[in-house]
């Protein structure tokens, strides 16, 4: 049976979404990323530095940081996880030449579409490569290689060199009115993200340029649409104050820029709510908040450090009496390499006793479980109770 309802400081306001919030700056804002002038300066670098040692019949060489988590550490004061330094070296040999080569027509593919200010999917690029003779890619994950090699040896992220994701950035609903521009005439664009009716805003894959307005007082990422679509179908973000941001699983850069940013400019708290399994904990949420090893030389811009774990916790599951799924191998395999590799895991106690607990008691647990006490039991009893002691909220 569901349990009484306890008072909440989640209250309607009569607010109006746009009106500005009067807040103190963080002490760091988000890193700006580089302009597409430094995009094409550092392609051009680097492109000369090859031409230069063989006019000068030296080999040339390239060197791309190490991406696993075994090259990154976790600096709580950061925030986020970096690269220790570690790198690998493409020199030109025999057997490297077809690489080499692929990788310097894939910079000077980027250059090309970064100096146009145009845009390829992952999936165009492999397509244009066809393009190149012996210097083709036979199938899609060595084109997608190649690019994130790329990516890492000039510290930016694909979108900047041109590459754009084939999914969407996420959704977003609530008290928040984002301010973009007319590609072509510049004009200011006012998108308000309380008129979508039963839609949402999405979220664009470059989010640089935009700012925001709004009276919301947190910013609730949600790893599921069905749970995301529910909280937009009873107006949640009226009732909380709040921005409702759809992560869609493992959030693109997109989706974390955009709430890094969002957070940054109008100093909002995160909460995140996500499956209760070993992969929403330790690759959904984590990555989130600290970033990925594959990705480290870029989790500067894409983490959200301040982001804290709203659920559904382990001890969620006995203090709702929510139905479970076992375990599965995969499940307890994630658990115990987060608990031996991941260094914000490691790091943080609080995490290492939830994923101790949730292989003692070898079960799961998805968002929608909550349905077990009413379709609305998540708006009117879940989040209430939790946003009523956000201090006790995971790290």
């Amino acid at each position: 049976m569901a349990k009484k309802k306890p008072k909440t400081a989640a209250r309607s306001r009569s607010k109006r979404v746009g009106r500005k919030r009067t807040t103190t700056s963080r002490k760091k804002s988000a890193a700006k990323t580089p302009s597409r002038i430094d995009v094409v300066r550092r392609i051009r670098g680097e492109a000369r530095g090859v031409h230069s040692k063989i006019l000068k019949r030296r080999t040339p060489s390239m060197k791309f940081p190490l991406r696993s988590l075994a090259n990154v550490v976790y600096r709580p004061a950061k925030g986020y996880f970096q690269i220790k330094g570690k790198k690998k070296e493409r020199t030109l040999t025999v057997g490297t030449v077809k690489t080499f080569a692929q990788t310097l027509r894939m910079m000077a593919f980027s250059k090309e579409l970064v100096e146009t200010d145009d845009i390829a999917t992952k999936r165009e690029a492999y397509y244009v490569s066809k393009n190149w003779d012996e210097a083709r890619f036979s199938e899609q994950p060595e084109s997608d290689a190649v690019m994130e090699d790329v990516e890492a040896l000039f510290g930016v992220n694909r979108e900047q060199l041109g590459f754009i994701p084939e999914e969407k950035g996420g959704d977003v609903a609530g008290r928040l009115v984002v301010i973009d521009s007319d590609r072509e005439t510049g004009e200011e664009l006012r998108i308000d993200c309380t008129r979508f009716g039963s839609g949402a805003y999405s979220i664009p894959i470059s989010v640089e340029d935009l700012q925001f307005e709004t009276d919301a007082t947190f910013i609730l990422a949600i790893e599921t649409a069905g749970m995301f679509q529910r909280l937009v179908k009873h107006s949640y973000w009226r009732q909380a104050d709040c921005i409702l941001v759809s992560l869609g699983g493992v959030p693109t850069r997109a989706c974390r820029r955009f709430i890094r940013r969002l957070s940054d400019a109008r100093n909002l708290p995160v909460y995140v709510f996500v499956d209760g399994d070993p992969y929403g904990y330790s690759n959904i949420y984590r990555t989130l908040k600290v970033g990925s090893g594959n990705a480290a030389h870029l989790n500067e811009f894409f983490c959200v450090p301040q982001a804290r774990f709203l659920g559904v916790t382990p001890d969620d599951i006995t203090e709702y009496d929510l139905p479970t799924h076992p375990l599965k191998e995969v499940d307890v395999k994630r658990a115990k390499d987060a608990l031996k590799n991941d260094p914000f895991i490691r790091h943080h106690r609080q995490w290492q006793q939830a994923l101790e607990q949730q292989i003692r008691m070898g079960v799961r647990v998805e968002q929608q479980a909550l349905a077990k006490h009413g379709l609305n039991y998540v708006i009117d009893e879940y989040l209430p109770r939790k946003m009523s002691d956000t201090a006790a909220f995971l790290p």
